[in-house]
């Protein structure tokens, strides 16, 4: 509470910027501009009213605490079978508790995998070797994938057609195909195996199964925003949970105290957008908040990250607006001056700028100053400096990504993908993260981060490939935009088709990557992965299948009702 009362002041005190587009723009000249259409939000100032009652807060706190306690002794309790064990923390997991009981769960896991082998699967079924699968994996632990051989014909090597028939085992075994790593290929071919027969079978089932494997087959929930996916599965698993009572109520408890806590949140960061004035000072920009917060609430949904989400989601926004300066309203001189300037990093390189850009550039320089203040307080000012430079690093590879545009030429596939990775945005932002998470950020986690870990090539690969597959004929129409299907495409000789199909190889393989960088022992501690691996599955969200942040009518509107606006009844 201290903490939330903190933010509120913060943000009660943050200058105002009152400036008119016509003070912007009064000594801009008619110039050609690559205009770019936005929708509008469809949101409005609605989150801007939310009040938060500290009392309805604090009740929903001292009610999780009772189920809380109960789940715990069920975690520690050695008389609990193993399977009963497992599905426990399987279902934990999938409700998004387990920060709430890391050390329990960690102990027992530790445990328990050291005891089990390969050998003491052959008399189990597929859904259970599913589950044991997916909560070892989940949780650093590399069970072997051979757990799953059994299913498969020795002579043909095919998948035995009696599994066909067992829909919740082909449904664990399709999720626990998304956390293979390179090389497993059973597990390759487990995937390609389930989706095509889920596929068939889909309109067949009825009641829960059936909503359970139309979400899997939409969005398998390694793939989800951990928040999404939890809250998803209480409502398509209710069964299931209800094995253990207090589980059911701590998580119906736990999702309404989240709820107030983000609504919160979200009104803060909703109500700085528009002390900035953002919708007059770059009136051509995406207005996006509440779907840039749930961009930011994919990292972390624990309730100590509020100041992580709330720091993030703004610099997000710069980001966001930075984008949209440079690729739907800035001339390629103008951004090349306020690149110059944001390399500069001082007040007085503003004169250069267009008019228009000086309140927008006064803004990043204000807010980076604001959060360098309060980091010196406690000695960590270098968190700040390595997200400045990220900032720095972004603007330098637009320009570079428009100075291409400008001449109509299309880069090596290697050149393209060393500004994509940058351009993908997920170095500045997991940087950015860091400012708030704590003593847990030591200088070794930094220097780990700025050493560029393959885990975070990977998101970032992630991150630019999927955005380009999904985009590039739009880019294409509106301002001949390079992206990576046109420079894969000159560089190997081949032609569109082919250039998307291996593109989506790549993505597959940087997942891969991503579920390796996740086994144990890794480098850093889980929470300092989070952001990275929570920014690679916002990109499936939001370009899966279409681009769902500019067009955010169909998978982030979905979202955000049931995030905010749907309460779980207790």
């Amino acid at each position: 509470m201290v903490l939330l009362q903190q933010l509120i002041l913060k943000e009660m005190a943050t200058p105002e910027h009152d400036i008119t587009l016509q003070e912007n723009t009064k000594t801009v000249t008619q110039l050609a501009r690559p205009l770019t259409n936005f929708p509008p939000s469809m949101w409005g100032d609605r989150f801007l009213s939310f009040t938060l009652v500290n009392s309805e807060l604090e009740a929903y706190a001292q009610a999780i605490e009772e189920p809380k306690e109960d789940i715990r002794r069920l975690i520690i309790n050695p008389t609990i079978a193993l399977n009963a064990k497992l599905g426990l923390i399987y279902s934990i997991y999938r409700l998004g508790l387990t920060y709430l009981f890391r050390e329990e769960i960690d102990g027992q896991l530790h445990k328990l995998f050291n005891e089990i082998t390969v050998q003491d699967y052959h008399e189990i079924e597929l859904h259970t070797i599913s589950v044991h699968f997916q909560v070892f994996r989940n949780h650093g632990y590399k069970l072997c994938c051979d757990v799953f051989s059994k299913f498969k014909d020795s002579g043909s090597s095919a998948w035995k057609e009696d599994i066909t028939t067992d829909v919740r085992g082909m449904l664990g075994l399709y999720e626990s195909s998304q956390l293979r790593t390179r090389g497993e290929c059973i597990l390759d071919e487990a995937f390609t195996f389930t989706k095509s027969k889920l596929n068939s079978l889909e309109k067949t089932l009825e009641g829960n199964l059936s909503r359970q494997v139309k979400h899997a087959l939409r969005r398998p929930f390694h793939r989800g925003i951990p928040m999404v996916e939890a809250k998803l599965y209480l409502f398509n698993y209710e069964e299931e949970c209800s094995t253990y009572g207090s589980l059911l109520k701590l998580a119906k408890v736990h999702f309404n105290y989240l709820q107030l806590l983000q609504k919160e949140e979200l009104r803060i960061v909703s109500k700085w957008w528009k002390d900035m004035n953002f919708q007059v000072v770059t009136p051509y920009a995406r207005d996006r908040i509440p779907e840039l917060y749930v961009w930011i609430l994919a990292l972390f949904l624990e309730p100590y990250y509020s100041q992580v989400r709330i720091i993030t989601t703004k610099i997000i926004t710069l980001v966001l607006v930075l984008d949209d300066t440079c690729d739907a309203y800035a001339t390629i001189e103008e951004f090349r001056l306020l690149t110059h300037a944001i390399n500069r990093w001082e007040i007085s390189a503003m004169e250069q700028l267009p008019e228009y850009m000086k309140p927008f550039y006064k803004i990043i320089l204000d807010e980076y100053a604001l959060l360098e203040e309060q980091l010196a307080k406690e000695g960590r000012a270098n968190l700040v400096y390595a997200s400045k430079q990220g900032f720095q690093e972004l603007a330098r590879a637009y320009l570079q990504e428009e100075e291409w545009r400008s001449t109509g030429e299309v880069p090596s596939f290697e050149d393209y993908m060393k500004i994509g990775l940058v351009t993908s945005t997920h170095d500045l932002l997991s940087k950015s993260a860091l400012i708030g998470m704590g003593k847990i950020v030591t200088e070794e986690a930094l220097a780990w981060y700025k050493s560029h870990p393959k885990i975070l090539i990977a998101s970032e690969s992630i991150s630019r490939l999927h955005d380009d597959v999904m985009t590039f004929e739009f880019e294409r129409e509106r301002a001949n935009t390079v992206t990576g299907v046109e420079a894969y495409t000159k560089t190997f000789g081949v032609s569109e088709n082919v250039a998307v199909e291996e593109i989506k190889k790549m993505v597959e393989n940087a997942w891969k990557d991503i579920n390796e960088g996740c086994l144990k022992p890794t480098e850093v501690p889980m929470d300092l992965l989070a952001p990275i691996v929570n920014l690679a599955r916002m990109i499936d969200v939001a370009y899966k299948y279409n681009d769902g942040f500019t067009f955010p009518e169909e998978t982030f509107k979905e979202y955000i009702i049931l995030l905010f606006l749907t309460s779980v009844p207790i």
